[in-house]
């Protein structure tokens, strides 16, 4: 039986930041995802052209999924960005991932280019792999004592990924020298994944963890780390105001 305060409790906002295309299977699969929320999470997509993709007030968790070049870069870059400077908990995937190195880099106050937009640029931050990895699984491999590492564990596993870009190789020190920790590799596809280590929950991968969901029924750590991370913060904020 569901008692009077959990009844009570607020909901758990989380959006997801994408333009769906119900054609794309990466995405059929974050539809099953949503599908297997707990009653007491609010989950949505959310279209990067939206008012609400700007309008974050309120949102407790923010995943921001693949499809790029999207609708509305600016949009997406000003979330990414938000979920920064506010703590908000943000998992980015594919697209999402490249566009938070993009976001990572230009806080420095740098040029951060991905090549799908300008392909003639010459030292794209984002640039085309040299093995497209589409409907592909690689061998993601976690840095040991990153947060990645102590949520899906310290050997490599698969993944699943539906990219032509990445994090270009000779930017890899430039991505660091920005404050964001590499915390994968995979052969082929370079830099997995990265994370911010001051924040409450940043952290964007190559592949594409929703994956699997609509046969397994199971969310993916990474997925269920962003739940427990939003639910967190939620009670952090709620503690305070109340706090005499």
């Amino acid at each position: 039986m569901t008692s009077s305060a959990a009844r009570d409790e607020p909901m758990l906002r989380l959006i997801v930041i994408g333009d769906r295309k119900p054609a794309h299977i990466t995405h059929r699969e974050i539809d099953a995802v949503i599908g297997l929320l707990p009653n007491d999470i609010e989950a949505g997509w959310v279209a990067t052209d939206s008012s609400a993709a700007r309008d974050l007030a309120g949102v407790d968790g923010v995943w921001l999924v693949s499809g790029g070049p999207y609708k509305d870069d600016d949009a997406v870059l000003a979330a990414i960005d938000y979920c920064i400077d506010s703590g908000t908990p943000f998992l980015g995937t594919c697209s999402g991932f490249q566009y938070a190195c993009i976001a990572v880099v230009r806080r420095q106050g740098l040029e951060a280019i991905h090549s799908e937009a300008e392909p003639d640029a010459a030292d794209p931050i984002i640039a085309r792999l040299a093995c497209s990895l589409y409907s592909e699984e690689r061998l993601v491999v976690p840095v040991a004592g990153t947060r990645l590492a102590s949520i899906c564990g310290s050997e490599p596993f698969l993944g699943f990924h539906y990219c032509g870009f990445g994090l270009a190789t000779k930017h890899e020190q430039t991505i660091e020298r920005c404050g964001a920790v590499i915390s994968a590799h995979a052969d082929d596809a370079g830099v997995e994944a990265i994370e911010l280590p001051h924040h409450p929950f940043f952290l964007a991968t190559a592949f594409q963890p929703q994956v699997g969901a609509s046969e397994t029924g199971r969310l993916h750590p990474l997925l269920r780390s962003l739940l427990g991370s939003a639910r967190a913060s939620k009670m952090d904020a709620a503690a305070r105001v109340h706090q005499p």
